[in-house]
């Protein structure tokens, strides 16, 4: 059986099967360094690496950093980490900047053939007089310049003469064009801003439509792979081309690709840095924020991130992935992978009646049974355990299987125990529940009493051995689920789910000690939880990852 092909790598095999020289094939990923990376991003990175990985080819990792305004070196560092975690290595490592002397001199040369002048007018003209889908543009009144005019204009602009605002650069091309984007396009301004590597060397940027295909072009990018909203572009960014093409030269090919759009999840940059200046999240590596830190410190693998934008696949039209495939996705890994740990977050005390006084018992359990090399640990028991207040009904239905006066119920890794009595507090709550334990009972021992059957198995932690945690459950930052619909900030504060985050005090086995920052953990029944990064030798922080299971439509039903 073939294996099956999406189809941009149908595109580039059809290139191939036509006469383009395989050897010339090159891909880039181009991320703007003005923020960090998000899941929409580790799709087109996917896409990217992988068709370099496929065709054997090189990839540059490019950063369009044509805006001082907003570009940061925080963020190009960022980036790179980012790249790195999901297991991506590139060939060449590239900015856009390192071109600027280029783009420059096709600036110029354009201005000689007639085909760019300066703008003089106010921004606001120049938008007026783009006219609208339906009707053309008109001309600006300094569309006639001379070529000599505009190259000492230009030219001045360079010098610093002019302040922001007063001059642009734009192409010359039609402002009847249908297509509204070839309306004589911007193509530089001034902006009299520090770059994060040119520093102040130069005043006029250039814009993303005329940097981003030259720069392609420089780097003898074959195929130029961005999703859809992009697609009004590809006329721009071939006219440009055309200007400054050589013979024997790669012409980049621009084709697109769906964007990946997650449910209750947004991923523009405008909308997420809202969310950080704001004060609604703690920052761009908030474990509730789709970026790639975020998701990162939430602790969700790169493997599960990569699985993800593979299940999602490779589309030509927009749609709405589920968030709970990535969330599947998190849990088909973690279950492979994370050690079983045991922790009690709503903790009511178990006394164990009949357990001999001051005797600590060690207790072996397997580290993960989806990994049979993983081994086992030692557990200390006693005569007090804590146990989840949840699993405990004074009186309950048959299909309660937990524990409940007169039943029975198996301690994860150790014995049997029956609940006999329950002692109160003055103010009638539970203080604790009495119960006996069958001392033959013990998981493992291979007595015929171990191999009795009990419908319910309890996690529990020695009330004498465990310390105590912080645990932070996460949940969908979001209640709504297509919340980039969102027309304005307000409305798209309404949106969020306020229950989003919750913090508790957790008790847990002595094991737990030795864990640091990024360590991952199924904490048994409770679900998959890693180390966070502000934890300390005295206080140990686990974010939640995602459950065992899937809750979320459960609650909506409610």
């Amino acid at each position: 059986m073939s294996e099956k092909k999406h189809f941009l790598e149908q595109i580039i095999d059809d290139d191939v099967s036509n006469g383009f020289p395989e050897a010339k094939i090159k891909f880039r990923f181009p991320p703007e360094p003005n923020g960090f990376l998000h899941i929409g991003h580790v799709k087109a990175m996917c896409i990217n690496f992988n068709l370099a990985k496929k065709f054997s080819a090189p990839i540059v990792l490019r950063f369009d950093d044509t805006n001082p305004e907003k570009e940061e070196q925080v963020f190009i560092d960022a980036i790179k980490k980012d790249v790195s975690w999901l297991g991506f290595s590139w060939s060449e490592e590239r900015f856009a900047s390192d071109y600027f002397e280029q783009l420059y001199l096709w600036a110029e040369a354009l201005i000689l053939n007639n085909k760019a002048y300066v703008d003089s007018q106010p921004s606001a003209h120049i938008a007026d007089q783009k006219g609208s889908p339906t009707t053309a543009g008109s001309n600006s009144p300094f569309r006639d310049r001379t070529p000599e005019e505009n190259l000492k204009l230009f030219r001045e602009m360079k010098a610093g003469l002019y302040n922001e605002g007063t001059h642009v650069l734009r192409a010359k091309i039609s402002m009847n064009a249908n297509n509204m984007l070839l309306r004589d396009p911007v193509i530089y301004r001034v902006l009299k801003k520090e770059h994060p590597r040119t520093k102040t060397n130069w005043v006029i940027y250039p814009m993303y439509d005329w940097a981003h295909g030259e720069s392609d072009y420089i780097e003898q990018i074959s195929h130029s792979l961005c999703t859809l909203e992009f697609k009004p572009h590809r006329e721009l960014y071939n006219w440009f081309l055309k200007q400054i093409v050589e013979p024997n030269k790669i012409i980049p090919k621009q084709r697109e690709f769906a964007r990946l759009n997650l449910s209750h999840t947004i991923t523009s940059k405008r909308k997420l840095m809202h969310l950080v200046e704001g004060g609604h999240v703690s920052g761009w590596d908030d474990p509730r924020m789709p970026t790639v830190s975020g998701l990162r410190r939430r602790g969700y693998p790169a493997e599960a991130l990569v699985a993800f934008v593979e299940a999602a696949g490779v589309a030509k039209r927009e749609n709405i992935i589920e968030a709970s495939l990535l969330e599947y996705c998190a849990r088909e890994e973690l279950n492979k992978t994370t050690q079983r740990v045991m922790v009690v977050s709503d903790p009511i005390k178990v006394v164990i009646t009949n357990y001999p006084e001051g005797k600590d018992e060690v207790i072996s359990t397997e580290n993960n049974p989806e990994d049979p090399d993983s081994g086992q640990r030692e557990v200390l028991f006693g005569k007090e355990i804590l146990i989840e207040k949840e699993d405990f009904k004074k009186e309950a239905s048959k299909n309660f299987f937990r524990l409940t006066v007169g039943k029975e119920v198996r301690l994860k890794g150790a014995y049997i125990i029956l609940a006999n009595k329950i002692i109160y507090n003055e103010d009638q709550s539970i203080k604790e529940i009495q119960c006996t334990y069958d001392p033959k009972s013990k998981s493992g021992s291979g007595s015929e009493e171990s191999q009795r059957k009990v419908k319910g198995t309890l996690h529990w932690v020695s009330k004498t051995h465990a310390f105590e945690v912080e645990i932070r459950e996460y949940d969908r930052l979001f209640i709504e689920p297509s919340p980039s619909s969102a027309k304005t900030n307000e409305e798209l504060i309404s949106m969020l789910n306020k229950d989003s985050m919750r913090v508790l005090k957790g008790y847990a086995e002595p094991f737990l000690k030795t864990a640091v920052v990024g360590d991952k953990y199924q904490f048994q029944r409770k679900g998959y939880f890693v180390t966070d990064q502000e934890s300390t030798a005295t206080k140990l922080i686990f974010n939640k990852t995602v459950g065992l299971r899937d809750n979320w439509a459960k609650k909506q039903n409610n």
